[in-house]
This record gives structure tokens, sequence and C-alpha cells, in this order.
């Protein structure tokens, strides 16, 4: 019985090593790499949706903080300037907050030059696409 257990251990961390072993020479995206990951427009949620046409009208926005400044401390987007990149938030229906979900897009407001997509609240954004 003890013999068992010694060769199940074994095993198991053989089997563990290997795995480890994997996951060093695994390549693993760059953060630029995952803020280019692409969603289409019409793939958003519905809120989303109706967000990227407010933004291109210019507003009226629903929350306050809609349009401010998003520093990019994560540094998961492109590199710019402070000032760049401004924030949007996308409606979670039941939520009593603002919810995780915005849009941040970059250059002009109206006419930005390129707007990501975050369901969990910047750590992680996809590109949205036409």
């Amino acid at each position: 019985m003890a013999r068992n257990a010694a060769i199940k251990f074994a095993l198991t961390s053989c089997l563990w090593m290997v795995g480890m072993a994997g996951l060093a020479h695994a390549k693993l995206p760059t953060d630029f790499q995952a803020a280019t990951a692409t969603v289409r427009s019409t793939e958003l949620p519905p809120q989303g949706r109706q967000t990227l046409e407010l933004i291109r009208r210019g507003g009226p926005f629903p929350y306050e903080k809609d349009g401010s400044v998003f520093g990019n401390r994560e540094r998961l987007l492109p590199s710019h300037a402070r000032g760049y990149y401004r924030e949007y938030t996308v409606r979670t229906p039941g939520a009593r907050d603002r919810g995780a979900r915005r849009i941040v897009c970059g250059g002009p407001k109206r006419a930005p030059d390129a707007c990501y997509y975050t369901a969990d609240h910047y750590a992680s954004f996809r590109k949205i696409v036409e």
C-alpha cells in the first residue's frame, strides 16, 4: 500500500514538472498584444453599442465621470500622452453603481482614433472594430 502511494506521488510529481516546463516555454501575449484582441461593434452588448453612439454624438452621457481622462496606468493600451484616452461607462443591467464595463477611446472626442472595450474594469481590453 505504501508502495502504491509512493508510485502515485512520483507520477504526479513528474506530470507536474512536465507541465511547469511547458509553461516556461509557452509564448504568452505581451500587454500590447492583449490590447490588440478585437471585438466587432456589433458583438458588443446593446449597452456598449449605445455608449459608442453617444460617443460619436458627443453625449449627453448618463454618468458624471463619462468623458474623463483615462490614465492607462495598467499600461494595457498603446502608450500615448496623458489626456489622449477618455473613459465612458457601459451600463450594466441590475448594477447599483457604474459596474465594471467601460469603453476607452483615444484621440478626438467625437471621432476617436481607436476605442477599446473592457468588461472587467480595465483588467483586459479588446479593440473595437467596425
